[in-house]
């Protein structure tokens, strides 16, 4: 039995660091293993010829989505609403007071493609990646209980889906944005699956450059993946990516009466991953 997820406070991170200490040797033999991951992604763009306006066109619809899904009450099931003290001093006294998370904070209900064009490149001169069509640093948690075949028989559970495979590969750290195009077909052929034997795709967002370069050279039907938004809107707490995007194929997946679904990632460094579960 095992509890499996994570939990990112990237709001706290600061940027690089306040020493930044990379590995000497690692650098001489792999230098673009240093390369930050917006260069990656404008990497990935210039590569695999990702337009500034399907980016931002992506990151739209990113917002638009995961809007309606949370409109339609599609988070509700899967978010554990937490309840955050809070000290404030009004009228120079003390105040307490507390408040309700429950919902993602990042979505930008009020975005359009053209907001989105007036950003500036945030990572090269000319470029085409901008804080719109990025994922944000958010803060999260998420968590799944995994066990066997065996334990689910002997605790008398009822199972939601089942792993049918998990696959990592590698690729070139400088274009780590590509990685799932790498481990989709390792994961399908332990699978004993092809593509169209998929139903849904959770596909995480890094970037819209990256998510549209991973659609277009893995042959993925853009129809079914994150169909309820994805990091560009709410969020990317690396940490927790894994159960959350899980999670919410999961429930979807219910919704919608599928059979097969994907998750699937890059990885910074250089790898993807890529999980397919069979809904029970």
């Amino acid at each position: 039995v095992y509890i499996a997820g994570g939990t990112e406070n990237m709001s706290m991170i600061p940027m690089t660091g306040y020493k930044l200490a990379p590995s000497y040797k690692v650098a001489a033999s792999t230098p673009n293993y240093l390369a930050s991951m917006g260069l990656t992604a404008e990497a990935v763009a210039k590569k695999y010829n990702i337009s500034r306006e399907a980016s931002d066109e992506f990151a739209y619809h990113s917002h638009r989505k995961a809007a309606q899904a949370i409109d339609e009450g599609k988070f509700k099931d899967e978010i554990v609403p937490v309840e955050v003290p809070e000290v404030l001093v009004k009228d120079n006294k003390r105040v307490e007071r507390s408040f309700v998370v429950d919902t993602d904070e990042g979505v930008r209900r009020e975005t359009t493609t053209e907001v989105l064009a007036k950003l500036r490149p945030a990572f090269a001169n000319g470029g085409i990646v901008t804080a719109g069509n990025s994922s944000q640093t958010s803060d999260g948690a998420a968590f799944t209980l995994v066990m066997s075949e065996e334990m689910v028989k002997q605790l008398g559970l009822t199972p939601i889906a089942r792993l049918a495979s998990c696959s990592v590969a590698g690729v070139e750290p400088l274009y780590m944005g590509i990685g799932p195009c790498a481990a989709i077909p390792k994961a399908l052929q332990q699978a004993g699956l092809k593509l169209n034997n998929i139903d849904l795709i959770e596909l995480n967002e890094a970037f819209a450059a990256q998510a549209l370069a991973v659609i277009q050279e893995a042959g993925l039907n853009p129809e079914i993946v994150n169909v309820n938004g994805g990091a560009i809107a709410l969020g990317h707490p690396l940490g927790c990516t894994g159960a959350k995007l899980s999670t919410q194929l999961f429930n979807e997946m219910r919704r919608r009466g599928n059979k097969y679904g994907m998750v699937t990632a890059c990885v910074g460094g250089g790898q993807g991953i890529a999980g397919i579960f069979e809904l029970l």
